[in-house]
């Protein structure tokens, strides 16, 4: 009798331990940056966001992992959305703080969708991302810190802005406690 029970209650806590882990790996959203050369033009993705085959069919190409997100909302964390302007073809993706809908479909973007979840506070093993403007064909392109930014002002973009911070690796966020 004891070693049913032990047997069972070993198994139960194994289901919870092992389901707590999927549920924390789940929470994250790995956050790509594609490039269409055609219009020389940048777009921020999350996984899951459109399929491969769909951007490579829109002409994009060269995916290029960024950082991690959220998929759910949290302590200190905000939403971030992916605007689009159809004059300009730009696609920018905006945290809710920096601007507001009324401003964004004034400047000529529209068709809103939320993204993921960023961080708003510095912790371990995040990077701060931000966003970078060329006037040339007014696009906004989000870039980590850690990427080049030498070849974004060879490219002629500037005003760099701050945006959030982000997971820099998914594969180690459990081992800094971040969910």
């Amino acid at each position: 009798m004891k070693r049913t029970f032990v047997l069972i209650t070993t198994v139960f806590a194994a289901i919870l331990i092992g389901n707590k882990c999927f549920a924390q790996e789940d929470e994250l959203v790995r956050v790509f940056r594609w490039y269409n050369p055609e219009d020389n033009e940048y777009v921020t993705v999350a996984d899951g966001e459109y399929q491969d085959g769909q951007m490579m069919n829109w002409k994009w190409k060269d995916k290029t992992l960024l950082f991690s997100g959220y998929r759910t909302p949290g302590p200190d964390r905000v939403a971030v959305y992916a605007w689009y302007n159809p004059v300009t073809k730009d696609h920018a993706s905006i945290t809710g703080e920096e601007y507001t809908d009324d401003q964004m479909l004034k400047m000529g973007y529209s068709a809103k969708h939320l993204q993921f979840y960023a961080l708003v506070r510095r912790g371990p093993n995040t990077v701060s991302v931000y966003r970078w403007r060329v006037s040339k064909h007014k696009d906004w392109v989000t870039v980590p810190e850690q990427g080049d930014t030498d070849a974004y002002y060879k490219k002629g973009y500037h005003n760099k802005t701050f945006q959030f911070y982000a997971i820099l690796r998914a594969d180690e966020a459990a081992l800094y406690n971040q969910l």
